[in-house]
C-alpha cells in the first residue's frame, strides 16, 4: 500500500466515524441536553460496558503515545489529535495522528 493510499484511507475512516457521531450521537446530546448523561449511557449493561472501557484505554493509551513521541520525534501538533480522541473520539483523534505523523515522519526522512 502506499503511503498516499494508506493516508486516504485512514482519512475516510476517521471522517465517516465523524458523520456518524454527527449523526447518530449529536442530536441525542442536543435533545437531552446533558452531555455527561450521554457518556454515562455508554455503560448500560456489562457488554456496553466493555467497550466503552476499551474506547477510554484506548484513548488513554494514544494519549500516551502521542505525548512519548512528541518528546522522543518531535512530532508537532499531537495535542489537536487527543482533543478529537475525546470528540469525535479515538477512530478520529487516532486516525489523524497517524496521518500527522506520517507527514512529519516523511519530511524528517528528506
Amino acid at each position: 500500500m502506499t503511503t498516499k493510499t494508506f493516508q486516504i484511507l485512514v482519512g475516510l475512516l476517521a471522517l465517516a466515524f465523524t458523520i456518524i457521531f454527527a449523526v447518530i450521537v449529536m442530536p441525542a446530546v442536543v435533545a437531552d441536553g446533558d452531555p455527561i448523561a450521554g457518556a454515562l449511557a455508554g455503560f448500560v449493561n456489562p457488554y456496553a460496558s466493555g467497550y466503552a472501557w476499551d474506547t477510554i484505554l484506548c484513548w488513554v493509551i494514544l494519549t500516551i503515545w502521542i505525548i512519548y513521541e512528541r518528546r522522543a520525534l518531535g512530532v508537532p501538533k499531537g495535542w489537536i489529535c487527543i482533543l478529537l480522541g475525546l470528540v469525535p473520539g479515538v477512530a478520529v483523534g487516532f486516525g489523524v495522528y497517524l496521518i500527522l505523523r506520517t507527514r512529519y515522519l516523511k519530511t524528517k526522512a528528506v
